[in-house]
């Protein structure tokens, strides 16, 4: 039977399909799962290509009791992830969420101020624009309570896009009434890699999923013609350099994970600071190919149908106003989270967020449920932090966070608590890691530079991750990236379910006079 060229795509026989998914994240684990369960493609005809040694992309979690346990950040997950908790509902789970608390009173914001937020909810995208958040609000904003949640809690930035923020205020509009408890957040029971990626990975190996680890892909070739139809796939061995190709029928399927957040991290030591920041270039010269491959698809001279791909140096260009910096300690004894627990009000575990608000580098830190790790000892505790102003010099350590060892970051964190420095400093390790990319989806952005799950044309590669256009849905989230990979699955191979609509609190009318009463406060 001839292949359809018509525009549309054809309907596949899941058993002739060969997928080859581009990256291990979430998004590829996503889509995996969705092509065995919804698509019925065989698993052994899934193919996951993964330039690291171990799957989960942004979301990881490693190491042990001797040499420090490291997580590059934390997640939260919260009711409105119709597609994450249908996802989850899909994978044989290893243990149930807990829900945690914290408390902060009032929001603090004034008449004007209530008024400008109401104003940029309603506003449209069109209108907005290009314009940051701090074009949409006075000065003083940025000192209110709301605002110190705001950011601590979305990782937000004054010269952020303000289209952004006001996706972010209609999607978590039902947090309103509890952002002074954060009682609408669940936590996975360990770290996200033990709680989320390891039984996904799990399942998969279980059905035969073919996974290539330390496998780079360096480019896409397309059969010649109007439509964008992939017909190889470039790779490389991260190990060895090796080169290799596989020849993409048009009925087999790509998905391709484009940008990364945690691109070109680095870790530093209890007793060496991460590598200084990296020039504009790094980013394409980065061993995860990520960004270097999404370059390559939107460059006119490589490709023909570039204008598809969106604009990728609008969001790795830009490190100076995407890079944090965030911390894990491993603790080798227990003084330091009672003390915490005294200070803050908080029972160590509830996983709620402290936050300095007169640490010059605003730093934050979450104390999760313990044991974090599933391998952790009894009598070690790990908890998480980051600064959203790692260019700053602190405030008991009188250098930049990003120019710190891990002992400086929490000798400057002791500080901040009035606890001794001794025998704390030798009873911790601390692993400082620099994300130059970490927030660059919040970056401001024209229509266009973010492209389509499908590009227009396409008739057999999606694009996925953080750097996609989701009508309405909000970046840096797990939901934004199970939702491309869902879309993905149900275009592509036309499957039944489609992925659950985008929680929106702002229709539910109870929620919106509780959340406009709380903000009147």
């Amino acid at each position: 039977m001839p292949h359809a060229h018509h525009e549309g795509n054809p309907v596949r026989k899941p058993e002739e399909v060969n997928a080859y998914l581009v990256g291990g994240g979430i998004a590829s684990l996503t889509a995996a799962v969705h092509l065995i369960q919804d698509a019925k493609v065989p698993a052994n005809q899934i193919h996951i290509l993964e330039s690291g040694p171990l799957p989960g992309g942004s979301m990881d979690g490693a190491g042990n009791a001797e040499t420090a346990y490291i997580l590059r950040g934390g997640r939260m997950l919260n009711f409105s992830y119709l597609c994450t908790y249908d996802l989850l509902s899909k994978v044989p789970s290893l243990s149930d969420p807990s829900k945690t608390i914290m408390d902060v009173s009032r929001m603090g914001l004034n008449a004007k101020e209530r008024a400008d937020l109401l104003q940029i909810a309603a506003e449209t995208e069109k209108t907005l624009g290009t314009k940051r958040i701090d074009e949409c609000f006075t000065k003083e904003f940025f000192d209110t309570k709301f605002w110190y949640m705001w950011d601590t809690m979305f990782a937000f930035q004054p010269w952020h896009s303000a289209v952004e923020f006001k996706r972010y205020l209609h999607r978590f509009i039902q947090e309103f009434p509890r952002i002074n408890s954060l009682a609408g957040v669940d936590r996975t029971p360990y770290n996200q890699y033990d709680s989320i990626i390891l039984p996904i990975e799990t399942y998969l190996k279980s059905q035969g999923v073919d996974f290539h680890y330390e496998t780079r892909v360096n480019s896409l070739s397309f059969h010649p013609g109007s439509a964008i139809t992939v017909s190889e796939i470039h790779f490389a061995s991260t190990k060895d350099g090796k080169t290799g190709l596989i020849h993409v029928e048009p009925h087999d399927l790509v998905f391709l994970t484009i940008g990364s957040m945690t691109s070109c991290s680095s870790l530093g030591t209890n007793t060496t600071s991460p590598k200084p920041l990296p020039a504009v270039e790094e980013a394409l010269k980065a061993p995860d190919g990520a960004w270097q491959l999404w370059s390559s698809l939107a460059k006119p001279e490589l490709n023909p149908h570039y204008s598809a791909f969106g604009n990728p140096s609008n969001f790795y260009s830009r490190i100076n106003e995407s890079n944090w910096l965030s911390f894990t300690v491993t603790l080798k004894s227990p003084e330091f989270l009672s003390h915490l627990e005294t200070v803050t009000g908080n029972k160590a575990g509830t996983g709620a967020l402290v936050t300095f608000k007169d640490s010059n580098w605003l730093m934050s830190i979450v104390v999760p449920h313990q044991p974090h790790f599933i391998n952790q000892p009894s009598d070690v505790q790990v908890f998480w932090g980051y600064g959203l102003f790692p260019s700053a010099p602190g405030n008991i350590v009188h250098k930049p966070m990003q120019e710190c060892s891990g002992a400086e970051i929490m000798q400057e964190l002791l500080g901040h608590l009035n606890f001794p420095e001794h025998p704390a400093l030798e009873n911790s390790i601390t692993i400082p890691c620099s994300m130059p990319y970490i927030t660059a989806q919040f970056l401001t952005r024209k229509h266009g530079d973010r492209p389509e799950v499908i590009p227009h044309g396409s008739t057999n590669l999606a694009l996925m991750g953080q750097f996609v256009e989701v009508p309405r849905d909000t970046v840096f989230t797990v939901e934004y990236s199970v939702r491309c990979a869902q879309i993905a699955v149900h275009e592509l191979m036309g499957t039944k379910e489609k992925p659950k609509d985008i929680y929106r609190g702002e229709h539910n009318v109870k929620f919106l006079v509780e959340a406009l009463k709380m903000l009147l406060t």
